[in-house]
């Protein structure tokens, strides 16, 4: 008998979970992939120093785990956080040099990884299509501040690698879509980060970082919600 009763009160004529968005507060968890780097702006030490030609920020894969905790305002406005948002990263640098050290056995090219592990704090308000049956598109925008578990601004000179700052702050916009399943709510999002702060913890004694004036985090991020 709990079948059938179940199953009226979540399908009626193909629509599931029909109550669903009439929730005030829901919540959800969410898995994501991300591809990340920085934005870099060249110190004028890197015109006048001629061992370093080239400095690149390569994009590298990360992965985020988050607790979502949504707000219904209206039919079509949500207001959206994660209270508790970690992120994976590993951002790499990539340097060209014309003079490597050999003693130190540099190539011409060097390539510096910087590990991180980031706790966000997000907010978004999120712009909802009508449902079209099992079906509903929505946008989003909002920033979110960030710290840094694993920033290096404390690394010994010798390690001569990038030292960032352990807080950051964002702008986000996205776009997602919620498919209704019977007992939940899958939902696919694609969502861009653009870092506002310059990160950079200067150290004019180390290689690497002196030739770097500002970095700013950017990221695109996949991901998927259950609800």
């Amino acid at each position: 008998m709990a079948l059938p009763i179940l199953s009226k009160a979540q399908l009626r004529d193909g629509i599931n979970l029909i109550d669903h968005d009439e929730k005030l507060i829901r919540f959800g968890i969410n898995f994501g992939i991300n591809r990340s780097h920085y934005n870099i702006g060249h110190s004028k030490q890197f015109l006048s120093f001629d061992s370093v030609n080239v400095i690149e920020s390569i994009n590298s894969t990360g992965i985020n785990l988050a607790w979502m905790v949504n707000l219904n305002l209206n039919q079509h406005f949500d207001i959206r956080t994660q209270p508790l948002n970690l992120i994976f990263t590993e951002k790499a640098f990539q340097y060209t040099l014309s003079k490597p050290d050999r003693v130190r056995k540099e190539d011409s090219v060097v390539t510096k990884k910087v590990q991180g592990i980031t706790l966000a704090f997000p907010l978004q308000l999120k712009f909802s299509s009508d449902r079209i049956a099992n079906f509903k598109v929505y946008m989003l925008a909002g920033g979110r501040v960030e710290y840094d578990l694993a920033a290096n601004a404390g690394k010994k000179n010798n390690d001569e690698i990038i030292t960032l700052q352990k807080l950051d702050y964002a702008a986000e916009a996205g776009i997602g879509f919620h498919i209704y399943f019977p007992v939940f709510v899958l939902t696919p999002e694609l969502k861009v980060t653009y870092g506002l702060k310059n990160v950079l913890s200067p150290n004019n004694s180390l290689k690497y970082s002196n030739t770097i004036d500002r970095l700013n985090s950017r990221s695109i991020t996949l991901s998927l919600t259950v609800e």
